[in-house]
């Protein structure tokens, strides 16, 4: 049984596009067609707006938080073709850089496993990926991927830095060899994967071929270092698609169908576990899916729009919005 145990009124003007909690489940960071990104404080079931960050010109599409050891730092972007990172300074939320290299919507943004050290994927309607690096000194280093999606990319997403397997195989004390590698979807049908050469130039690594329209997202799924590789996609085609590799070239991926919905399916995101998948779709639901014994994808809940039982006592003074 799923329930919701809390709901945010956020106080958007129009439609919330994204929605993070940070690395310790303490804020949540949400950003809206109203051109505006917010940070609340959501511990012990409260929703206290500690920031309200202007800075884009257009709709803003997503948020992404950088790992705790790099401070508390924020990235969001949006329709008027910008990227902005925020930094909170002495409990002061500031833009610390602005990213104009793209000439067309910028639609997803994720960072890279804190391992790689701070370094920021994006994806844009103008068909490229960039790649941004901080360098220190306030200085950050792009990378480019031209022409990485034709019509444009929706999502980017990193694979974890974990060896696959090395749960079983890794020798003890040994450093392993990280291979920097992320996924992308885009307005071609196609789910690519993307893997940083000895050079430290970026290079297509695998299509991966099964949507009949526009890959809207994917996902990653984190890794203990288990043998297999798991990335989840979907689709304007109303499709979920779960991507496994088990040969440690990482060259043989094969699709299953997870399940073909009725409209458009917007997001996927995969538990800390890695074991539950959680799909948002057009038909303003959230379903959580689990793999069974036998390999097969089950539904283990659904949670409606605005309802399900809400299952905390509401604090007092704080108002129960439903």
């Amino acid at each position: 049984m799923v329930s919701v145990i809390n709901t945010v009124d956020t106080s958007h003007e129009d439609m919330i596009h994204d929605a993070q909690m940070d690395y310790y489940g303490t804020r949540l960071a949400t950003c809206s067609s109203d051109r505006s990104v917010k940070i609340f404080d959501v511990r012990n079931g409260g929703q206290i707006l500690i920031a309200d960050l202007r800075g884009h010109e257009g709709p803003v599409w997503q948020v992404a938080w950088a790992h705790p050891m790099y401070g508390n730092i924020l990235a969001s972007c949006s329709y008027d073709r910008k990227v902005i990172i925020w930094k909170e300074e002495n409990g002061t939320w500031e833009k610390t850089h602005e990213h104009t290299g793209h000439d067309s919507s910028v639609n997803s943004v994720c960072w890279a496993p804190h391992d790689y050290g701070l370094i920021l994927a994006c994806g844009s309607s103008d068909g490229a990926i960039s790649l941004l690096t901080y360098t220190g000194e306030g200085q950050w280093e792009v990378k480019k991927i031209n022409n990485a999606h034709t019509i444009g990319c929706n999502a980017v997403s990193w694979a974890p830095a974990v060896v696959p397997g090395s749960l079983i195989d890794q020798p003890s004390g040994q450093k392993p060899n990280y291979i920097k590698k992320f996924a992308s979807g885009g307005c071609d049908n196609l789910v690519k994967l993307w893997k940083e050469e000895e050079d430290g130039q970026w290079k297509e690594e695998q299509k991966l071929e099964a949507h009949s329209d526009w890959v809207r997202d994917v996902a990653w799924a984190p890794s203990i270092g288990l043998p297999t590789s798991t990335i989840a996609s979907c689709s304007q085609d109303g499709r979920v698609f779960i991507w496994t590799c088990d040969d440690a070239s990482g060259n043989t991926w094969s699709p299953k169908l997870l399940h073909k919905f009725n409209d458009v399916v917007w997001h996927v995101s995969w538990s800390i576990t890695a074991n539950i998948l959680a799909v948002s779709g057009g038909d303003n639901k959230v379903t959580l899916w689990k793999e069974s014994v036998d390999g097969q994808w089950v539904c283990i809940s659904d949670v409606n729009k605005g309802q399900g039982s809400v299952s905390t006592s509401v604090t007092e003074g704080q108002q129960n919005e439903q």
